[in-house]
């Protein structure tokens, strides 16, 4: 595994011969955004989704492509005016499905013809359609959409409804429970549910009614939902908890395609999710965690036999998540991507639990296998190149690149280089970074640097491209650019993740200080002129570094957890304080004293800059506001950026741009001369 480590991602180094400027915003919004590659039953062609955003209109587009599996000329499928995206092959190979907003309104379920060229709109569901999958004799599709749950897919009823709630002369909202708003939206009426869209007429069903989301909507996606192979049944994730806002127990339900009554076939008080059924059907393949109310329990691959109705655990000894579950066409293996050290590894997994890494560049996002499983079909990229699709033969590990969607760019870049640094944090535990140096980097200069934390706190910084927090835009400016994975990060093994809760301020922290030791300490480096940025729990971070220690001479904190008290009363998802804190803040006050960054203003002196989404639910905008306040009380230099249409991420392209230019002048204001 070692060597994982040290694969050069040296793809698009070879781009710096015909480099002209260094990156800017606009080279990094023009960047095409690819998606998970999906084979063709043939295996002949790759059908992928391509996302750009589009600085004038301040939104993205989107468009459906096929491309040789070969290798060749990609082909447009769709018109990229609109978002089109989630291409699914129909098992004849006739027809691409993929969802779209053309029509102006919700995303509906598209076919195109591949004969003929030709698409056309199959659905017209009040909720939309996301997430679609094919039965497998090409009958119909299953989809995710929103509906009311006292309505399913009635025409008159949900007219009905619709008709009352714009009827209702007031937007004020009649609370009677919590999870009353998740993530950047209000809790609505209707729920996500899967419905069956068949294609020789008749009207969709719902194949699971209820008050409840399927696929939950703290794990979602098309991921939490598989279809048998012979077509009779479907599997599906829901958690049914009467409190979701303290519950992570999703479960897999088996339910018939004709309808009927949901069975339950997992029973663990933690999450159980991503089921997929093998392509011989005997098996059920899924993701589970152990305990009740951890988001970030180890996630475990399982599973299920439909022959016996039971399930056990694949691969006990694995320390680190599984994060995704692909199977073999043969049923005998199966291929998931899980973090190692800074990188989401791809690992072939033998049924009685062995895992074989698949060594490449980069990080690996998505897979698909070839028929005779000797060929994958991987989405990769590397903090030095974006996502692009390769072809990886199993037998000889020969890489060919099938998709240069944004070579015409790159060739015009300097781009920093990175390498993995170590060093020794907190009980001598061993600790991975990621560092980058400028474009044009010269070892006998001296540099200001720049220190970025990453959220979670459960989860890591990987080697793979970034739109957000991409570190490639600090390094342009002229920063040397560290990247650490303190306690708490994933891919060290499960121990290392759990010793962040109840100690957020603690071993985290001194693992990044030391980090910060051994970044000024190198001869290229200002030791005196270091800044630090993160956001969500970096940006808690950087508000507990404001009050222990003047190492740095400038902060960035976004969307900062800054009063832990105040926090826990308007989040969305208490299950997580609740963990991290051992319990309520009335309860059980001492952790949330204890390390509350707003207990220790008196200490604050460092420039600090601060940014905050109003629809940010995860962290309100009381934390961003309240910090800032102490700031300017104490007369500290300080700024704040405040997003009104945001949530917990910057997204929309235009606020990106205003956001990345406001911190990068911050860090110039502070650490240049």
């Amino acid at each position: 595994m070692r060597k994982l480590a040290l694969v050069a991602t040296a793809l698009f180094i070879a781009t710096a011969a015909f480099a002209q400027h260094t990156m800017r915003f606009e080279d990094l919004a023009a960047i095409h955004r690819i998606g998970g590659p999906q084979l063709s039953p043939d295996g002949k062609w790759l059908a992928y989704d391509v996302s750009t955003p589009d600085l004038a209109a301040n939104k993205s587009f989107s468009g459906i492509y096929v491309i040789p599996s070969a290798g060749g000329t990609p082909k447009l499928i769709s018109d990229a005016k609109h978002q089109d995206n989630g291409p699914a092959w129909s098992p004849d190979g006739k027809t691409i499905a993929y969802v779209s907003n053309r029509d102006g309104g919700a995303h509906q379920i598209y076919l195109y013809d591949v004969a003929a060229g030709t698409s056309r709109k199959v659905s017209d569901l009040a909720g939309g359609a996301g997430s679609v999958k094919w039965l497998p004799d090409g009958s119909g599709l299953l989809a995710v959409s929103d509906i009311y749950p006292d309505c399913g897919v009635d025409p008159g009823c949900i007219k009905e409804k619709t008709a009352a709630e714009a009827a209702v002369p007031t937007k004020a909202r009649v609370l009677t429970g919590l999870m009353y708003r998740h993530w950047k939206a209000w809790q609505e009426p209707t729920r996500s549910h899967i419905l069956y869209v068949p294609l020789g007429g008749g009207a969709p069903r719902d194949l699971t009614p209820g008050a409840f989301d399927a696929p939950p909507f703290s794990i979602g996606g098309g991921d939490e939902f598989d279809v048998s192979p012979d077509g009779k049944e479907l599997v599906f994730a829901q958690d049914r908890s009467a409190h979701p806002e303290v519950s992570t127990n999703a479960d897999l339900f088996i339910v018939l395609v004709a309808g009927g009554t949901a069975k339950q076939i997992t029973t663990r008080t933690g999450a159980d999710t991503s089921p997929h059924y093998s392509p011989d059907g005997r098996w059920i393949a899924y993701r589970s965690q152990a305990r009740a109310g951890y988001e970030s329990d180890l996630w475990e691959l399982w599973l299920y036999d439909r022959t016996s109705g039971t399930a056990h655990r694949v691969g006990a000894d694995f320390p680190n998540w599984v994060e995704s579950v692909t199977w073999a066409p043969d049923s005998k293996t199966l291929f998931v991507i899980a973090p190692y050290e800074g990188r989401d590894v791809l690992y072939e997994v033998t049924l009685d639990g062995k895992f074989s890494p698949i060594e490449g560049y980069g990080s690996t996002s998505a897979v698909a296998v070839s028929n005779n499983s000797q060929t994958l079909y991987c989405a990769r990229s590397g903090l030095t190149g974006p996502t692009e699709i390769y072809a990886v033969t199993k037998r000889t590990s020969a890489v060919q690149r099938l998709t240069h969607e944004n070579d015409a760019l790159l060739t015009s870049l300097r781009i920093g280089m990175t390498h993995d640094v170590y060093w020794t944090g907190a009980d001598n535990t061993r600790i991975e970074g990621h560092l980058m140096t400028p474009p044009g980097f010269d070892s006998t200069k001296k540099y200001p640097a720049i220190v970025l934390i990453h959220g979670g706190p459960q989860g890591a910084w990987s080697d793979s491209w970034s739109y957000r927090w991409n570190p490639e835009m600090f390094a342009a400016r002229g920063y040397v650019v560290l990247m650490p994975n303190p306690r708490g990060s994933s891919g060290f093994g499960q121990k290392f993740v759990e010793e962040i809760s109840g100690d957020w301020g603690g071993k985290a922290y001194i693992d990044i200080m030391n980090g910060v030791d051994m970044l000024a300490a190198l001869p290229y480096v200002d030791g005196s002129r270091i800044g630090a940025a993160g956001g969500s729990y970096g940006g808690y971070m950087i508000d507990w570094i404001l009050g222990h220690t003047d190492r740095f001479k400038a902060l960035v904190s976004h969307a900062g957890v800054y009063d832990l008290k105040s926090e826990y009363g308007v989040t969305e998802e208490l299950w997580f304080p609740e963990w991290e804190f051992k319990g309520n803040p009335w309860d059980n006050p001492e952790l949330y004293q204890r390390w509350s960054p707003d207990n220790f203003v008196k200490n604050f002196k460092t420039p600090t800059l601060v940014t905050h989404g109003e629809l940010d639910f995860r962290v309100p905008i009381n934390q961003g506001l309240e910090l800032f306040t102490a700031l300017q009380r104490r007369g500290i230099p300080s700024k704040m950026v405040y997003f009104p249409d945001e949530g917990h991420w910057v997204l929309k392209p235009q606020n990106s741009k205003l956001w990345y230019q406001t911190v990068g002048d911050w860090f110039d204001q502070w650490l240049k001369p």
